[in-house]
């Protein structure tokens, strides 16, 4: 900076607002700074900043794994909307490991990142991560995953509004005998669950245990759990999915089984991820708002960082919206049900 102050004839303290884009400078003079600075390869030295600021101007992402659509979005739109504020996301991922979560954000804790974006997978009632955090005094944001029981701030999608609308679609489409491709034990899972348990009971209808299976997360548990659905008699005629990677599965395990879909079995999968309407058979989904859940918990964990006083926790449900495809795009009449839809221990009235 004291080189290009003396090329230039300006003062350091000119030189700097302009590196740091602060301050009331003329664009001529900005401009003259920044050529500059580019021939002589001026780079940043953030450790100095960082010791005058006491900020390393980084966010810690923590993310249960890198290769899911999901999470790959949400990343991609937190670094979106904090690079122009000039912070840089560290990501780390922990592959559904609680431990591992723990060891990896005391890893960030210890390069002094500014704040935390974090899709947790902390068992219910374990707070001992989040109050670690909160001792360094480092403001986080817990995303997709909410924690009951703990006072911070929040960004997901509305999951019990999810399991809902794409249990009604279902019902909607003549489906009477629908099944549920449970996800992992995490809340979300849970709240899924309620909405589709909430959509049945809506139209006088409850689920029935033999059309619950474990989903998982992922495409080949999603494979699986069809298949065990498939063996169920009378067969359901309509699944939802906990997201769209298990939904693609469970299409795989229909389509070989020589059923058709829609249908045979008609499938609702969540999350709208990129390329699902590009399947041989296109995927009706939920969506749930992905890359606004990343943009609203990146401007929600900058306004915690500037601000000079603790802020009450903010919590933001995103109203899911279902996005029909070819894969719930059934033929049926009115009578289809009649009184041969679920085996009697599922039905009640």
């Amino acid at each position: 900076m004291l080189d290009i102050a003396r090329d230039l004839n300006v003062s350091v303290v000119t030189v700097s607002k302009v590196l740091r884009n602060q301050g009331r400078i003329s664009e001529a003079t900005r401009e003259r700074v920044l050529r500059r600075a580019r021939e002589l390869n001026y780079q940043t030295n953030w450790v100095a900043r960082s010791l005058v600021t006491q900020r390393t101007f980084s966010i810690g992402l923590l993310l249960p794994e890198f290769g899911h659509p999901f999470f790959a979005e949400i990343a991609r739109a937190v670094a979106l909307a904090l690079r122009p504020q000039g912070y840089h996301v560290v990501i780390s991922s922990f592959e559904e490991d609680p431990e591992l979560e723990i060891t990896e954000a005391d890893a960030l804790l210890s390069r002094r990142v500014d704040g935390f974006i974090i899709a947790s997978s902390q068992p219910p009632r374990r707070i001992g991560l989040f109050q670690r955090i909160q001792k360094s005094k480092v403001p986080y944001v817990l995303i997709d995953r909410p924690f009951r029981g703990l006072r911070a701030s929040f960004v997901g999608v509305d999951n019990r509004a999810v399991g809902r609308i794409a249990t009604e679609h279902l019902l909607a489409r003549g489906c009477c005998r629908i099944a549920h491709l449970h996800g992992p034990d995490v809340g979300i899972a849970s709240d899924r669950f309620e909405g589709y348990r909430q959509g049945l009971e809506a139209c006088g209808l409850r689920p029935y245990p033999r059309y619950i299976a474990d989903g998982g997360f992922r495409e080949s548990s999603g494979y699986f759990g069809m298949r065990e659905l498939l063996k169920v008699n009378p067969r359901p005629d309509g699944v939802f999915c906990y997201n769209d990677p298990v939904a693609i599965g469970a299409m795989k395990a229909i389509l070989e089984a020589r059923l058709n879909i829609p249908n045979d079995v008609a499938i609702v999968g969540a999350g709208n991820v990129p390329h699902s309407d590009l399947l041989a058979i296109p995927l009706t989904t939920v969506d749930q708002g992905t890359r606004r859940i990343g943009t609203l918990a990146a401007e929600l964990l900058l306004e915690r960082i500037a601000s000079k006083r603790s802020l009450k926790p903010v919590k933001i449900l995103i109203p899911p919206r279902l996005v029909e495809r070819e894969s719930t795009q059934r033929r049926f009449s009115e009578g289809d049900c009649g009184n041969g839809g679920l085996p009697g221990e599922g039905i009640s009235g």
